[in-house]
């Protein structure tokens, strides 16, 4: 293949990595603005904790019915939708904080509400858009694009709070949603052909009932698959478990100062960019079994290490190490769920399984929470890294399996049973 060849088939995807590029910056000035303005108005901890249960809360509320509208509308033009709603809702926050907080709590679920409608929707079109031989790389170009946001975001947060306010940083992202909307508006419109069926189907309940029996029936049909799905899941939501102790575990166990846990953040940065060029380099060259299965298992090794730790070194190398394969993980799956989930279904079988892996985050941050302070933040972020591990190391035995080799394989897709 010519260069010509491959930067036309690169067109389109180099489009969409700019669009997720620029959202995701965007998402992080917003989160580290909105987290200072919140502390700023109320001086409470908890008030700032508050919104982060807002997020699995938004998926709780949204996804038992959003996957079926996902699956039924024009993904494209949804994003597009979405985009634009979010870059409104987020505009109006500045004048909403100076009616009331609470006011300002509403919408911001109402934004965590549709950005959880905006993954599986944005999952569903990039699964369509992209080829099958593409995914692979795509979605590691995807984790160096998310690592690239984890490390400017704050960065470029700190530059905007020194040029104005926390307001103009809130502002700034709205800016960035409209960008990606209007981004999104230049992609092509890969539904066309299948928007022609589902015209007079009304989300109902009995229409959510169906969905939900799909979902059963897929799940039943795909056992390998779905157990896959929540193995990995369940290794995410206990890292999500574990991070909310994180703070807490440098400052009262490792008696970190805020310079020096800041300095551990940067090199979980540092480790998320190394691990994310690698991984973008030798993608190719490594099975995606192995991406997921080994790769979920170092994270947790990574996160064995920084539970142990007693000094700042040991809790530093834990940090680098689970940064570093957190990319492989992440490329893995996602080419695991591109090439095994059926895009007609995927808004409902994304939306569902996402629901559940919500609640358990929920479940499982505050037994974390009640864990340490009944026992201790260290036992508690021992209890979940070992959880974590035993999760990981049971993906990567069936990962591994050689019988299985055919779901990670770009024709697995044609096997799979959906009716």
């Amino acid at each position: 293949m010519n260069v010509k060849l491959i930067l036309e088939s690169w067109k389109y995807p180099s489009i969409l990595l700019l669009g997720i590029g620029v959202s995701n910056l965007g998402a992080w000035v917003y989160l580290i603005a909105l987290n200072l303005i919140v502390f700023d108005i109320t001086g409470s901890p908890l008030a700032v904790a508050a919104l982060y249960i807002l997020i699995p809360l938004a998926t709780l509320v949204t996804n038992f019915w959003s996957g079926s509208m996902i699956d039924r509308l024009n993904t494209r033009s949804m994003m597009i939708v979405l985009d634009l709603f979010r870059a409104l809702c987020i505009f109006s926050l500045p004048w909403l904080l100076d009616l009331s907080i609470w006011f300002m709590y509403i919408m911001v679920l109402i934004i965590n509400m549709a950005t959880s409608m905006f993954g599986p929707a944005s999952m569903v079109y990039i699964t369509k858009l992209i080829p099958y031989e593409q995914r692979k790389k795509f979605n590691s170009l995807r984790s160096l694009i998310d690592s690239g946001a984890f490390l400017l975001g704050p960065a470029l947060a700190g530059v905007l709070f020194i040029m104005g306010t926390p307001l103009l940083a809130i502002i700034m992202n709205a800016i960035a949603l409209f960008l990606s909307g209007l981004i999104t508006f230049f992609m092509p419109n890969v539904d066309k052909s299948s928007q022609a069926s589902n015209k007079g189907e009304k989300l109902s309940l009995p229409l959510l009932k169906e969905d939900f029996q799909v979902v059963m029936h897929f799940s039943k049909k795909n056992v390998y698959i779905t157990l896959i799905y929540f193995l990995f899941s369940s290794v995410m939501v206990m890292t999500a478990a574990v991070d909310s102790m994180e703070a807490a575990f440098a400052k009262e166990v490792l008696y970190l100062s805020d310079s020096d846990y800041g300095f551990l953040v940067s090199i979980a940065g540092a480790g998320i960019v190394v691990g994310a060029v690698i991984n973008t380099v030798f993608v190719k060259k490594i099975a995606t079994s192995f991406l997921i299965g080994l790769g979920a298992t170092f994270v947790s090794i990574g996160y064995i290490i920084y539970a142990f730790s007693n000094s700042f070194i040991m809790a530093a190398a834990g940090f680098f190490i689970l940064a570093f394969f957190l990319a492989f993980a992440n490329t893995g799956f996602l080419t695991f769920y591109q090439n095994n989930i059926p895009v007609d279904v995927m808004g409902r079988i994304g939306s569902l399984y996402g629901l559940i892996e919500a609640a358990l985050i929920i479940l499982t941050t505050g037994i974390m929470g009640i864990l340490a302070q009944l026992i201790s933040i260290q036992f508690a972020i021992i209890t979940g890294a070992v959880i974590m591990l035993s999760f990981s190391v049971t993906l990567c035995a069936f990962n591994l399996q050689p019988s299985k080799s055919a779901y990670y394989q770009p024709t697995t897709l044609e096997k799979i049973e959906l009716n």
